[in-house]
């Protein structure tokens, strides 16, 4: 019998190994969530599952089964840039997450416990398999298309070039951006636990990362949310690097690409960048739940922060901050988000 799940005119042979680890992942995670009842188990492999694939293409041709044309050109140098970068990007999210909780097996995003809530079950189980486990796997797998298309370019591609190398310049830059501002999340959130009364007992020891050494106050604590630092110049910068990462990924086979020009000539060398776009969408629509979430905790505070400080943009914080001025209400604004010394940090 016919394997369906490969065809040589359907399904490209790279490919076939990855799609039959993506539906596996599908299936245990659905199974595990709804025997559990805790659905997070995507979350908890979420920072390994896009290095794995990256670094399925990226040695798919030392495996005996690739073409002989793939297996011509041994591991290539992009590809192989492309999944150390991505196995930094895994280290610091491990370490995030490993310092939140997030691997233990009795832990659970707080945010589908809310969810659960305003559900009825039925539609929550209907979610827990169409979204969590399948759309998010599916997400998952596609973070790696661009390292599967950088594996395919011709051998005159084969080098790196200038547009490899600001790419990985950028890419750490953003990197180490993003470290500093879950830093100052979880600094905060320490400093907010450790000070308040009723809390303290959930305040964990942390390395005070540079960049992350702000003096927080007791306005600080008693708003509720970070608004310093990184967070006083759009109300997301870690999700912003996150998103911005995945496009840098994008761009490695894009603009590498022999036939490439700018503004390109076809859609097709833009394919790499769609699983970005996905995951920007993903986190848009996720983005928009956490904050109603923050804002029925913090109606008054969270609003203000809101009406000055742009959700994703830098450039939108001072758009926000030019309309204040011209309405005439910049201060009171900013003395909610940022107390009466401002946006010092």
């Amino acid at each position: 019998m016919q394997n369906i799940l490969y065809s040589p005119e359907r399904i490209p042979a790279e490919f076939v190994h990855p799609l039959k680890f993506m539906i596996f992942n599908c299936f245990w995670s659905w199974a595990l969530g709804e025997i559990t009842g805790n659905v997070s188990q995507v979350d908890r492999v979420w920072t390994f599952l896009p290095v794995i694939y990256t670094g399925y293409f990226t040695f798919y041709p030392l495996l005996d089964s690739a073409p002989a044309y793939i297996k011509a050109a041994g591991v290539r140098p992009r590809v192989l840039l492309m999944f150390t970068l991505q196995v930094c990007w895994m280290l610091r999210l491990s370490y995030n997450t490993y310092r939140r909780g997030l691997f233990s097996l009795k832990d659970e995003d707080y945010r589908w416990a809310v969810l659960r809530q305003k559900i009825p079950p039925w539609l929550f189980k209907v979610f827990n398999l169409s979204f969590i486990a399948i759309t998010q796997n599916i997400l998952l797998f596609l973070l790696g298309i661009p390292a599967a298309a950088a594996l395919r370019q011709p051998l005159s591609a084969n080098a790196l070039g200038t547009s490899d190398y600001v790419l990985a310049v950028a890419f750490l830059i953003t990197l180490g951006l993003e470290f500093v501002s879950d830093n100052q999340q979880f600094a905060y959130q320490s400093f907010k636990h450790a000070t308040d009364p009723v809390e303290y007992k959930k305040a964990q020891p942390y390395i005070e990362w540079p960049g992350a050494r702000l003096a927080w106050t007791e306005a600080d604590r008693k708003r509720g949310f970070v608004t310093r630092g990184l967070w006083a110049w759009c109300r997301h910068p870690n999700f912003l690097c996150e998103q911005t990462i995945w496009f840098l990924v994008a761009l490695f086979p894009v603009l590498s690409a022999p036939a490439f020009t700018f503004p390109p000539t076809s859609l097709t060398p833009l394919g790499p960048i769609v699983p970005a776009i996905a995951l920007s969408l993903l986190f848009v629509s996720s983005t928009a739940f956490t904050e109603a979430i923050t804002l029925s905790k913090y109606p008054v505070e969270y609003a203000a922060y809101q009406e000055r400080v742009g959700m994703f943009l830098p450039f939108v914080t001072g758009l926000k901050g030019a309309w204040l001025a011209y309405t005439g209400r910049k201060d009171k604004v900013e003395a909610m988000v940022w107390g009466r010394r401002g946006k010092q940090e």
